[in-house]
């Protein structure tokens, strides 16, 4: 049974097409361990995170506030885990304190703290905030004359907030060309499918519609997502990452049924098998 983190095999930087699965067996396994959901939310969004943090991103993990550090705002905070697991194997602190995600007291909450752990920018979870705590980065490092960009991961259902939209006509009208914001757009919601929830397509077009640079993206694909993060542009970024809720395990992939369940014993082997970390 491979539901142990010293199951996983060690990332090899020389393997870096391996990084996305591991991450993935390292999610898995801590959603068993630990009894923590949300597990289709942080499958679908990993192959954007590690475009930002091992391709787009000026990080610092020796000074994890340097004043300089590229900004990350994971708006949809219930895939703390998936935040949580790029930080460890990015190197910001040691990969075996995520056995404490979860615990009692621990600093690793199932939504995240500001600075709970070096590297978390900021208290999310409650959906609509992360944006407006984006922009306001971007505006004090226009003000403080820095060149540090700001990135906000939000979900599709996160769309369906007012505050979102406010905030994406605040940044257009203050042109915040350091901004960026990428949409996890795997098509559910907790209680069913984005576009029926509310009719968020076009999705795209809207954010071009508020003043956004936006581009549709396959958000598995991390080279053509990490070209994006790190492309500049003349206005505020959106985009629109194509992604499939569970991703990278087939009887997961999705399956909204992810949202909220807990992986077995057995279903963690047969993941990893797929997975290829047996």
């Amino acid at each position: 049974m491979k539901s142990g983190l010293a199951h996983l095999p060690k990332y090899d930087e020389a393997e870096p097409e391996a990084l996305p699965r591991i991450l993935r067996g390292a999610l898995i396994s801590l959603s068993h361990a630990k009894g923590i959901p949300h597990l289709g939310s942080t499958l679908s969004c990993i192959d954007i995170m590690v475009a930002a943090y091992w391709r787009a991103m000026r990080l610092n993990t020796a000074n994890p506030s340097d004043i300089h550090r590229d900004r990350f705002i994971l708006s949809k905070g219930h895939a703390a885990k998936a935040l949580y697991v790029c930080l460890a194997y990015r190197g910001f602190f040691d990969i075996d304190e995520l056995q404490e995600l979860g615990t009692e007291g621990g600093s690793m909450a199932e939504h995240p703290g500001p600075n709970c752990m070096p590297g978390v920018e900021a208290a999310t979870g409650s959906l609509g905030h992360g944006l407006p705590i984006g922009i306001g980065h971007a505006i004090a490092a226009r003000m403080q004359g820095n060149d540090y960009r700001v990135f906000v991961l939000l979900s599709d259902g996160e769309c369906n907030e007012g505050s979102v939209w406010e905030g994406a006509m605040m940044a257009a009208a203050q042109n915040l060309d350091n901004l960026t914001v990428i949409i996890d757009y795997n098509k559910w919601q907790a209680t069913g499918r984005s576009d029926e929830v509310l009719h968020l397509a076009p999705l795209a077009a809207k954010w071009r519609a508020f003043g956004w640079d936006a581009h549709e993206a396959n958000g598995h694909d991390v080279d053509e997502i990490s070209s994006l993060l790190s492309s500049s542009s003349d206005r505020p970024r959106a985009i629109i990452a194509h992604t499939v809720k569970g991703k990278g395990v087939s009887f997961m992939e999705d399956d909204n049924n992810w949202h909220y369940r807990i992986p077995s014993a057995d279903e963690v082997d047969a993941a990893f098998s797929e997975l290829g970390l047996s």
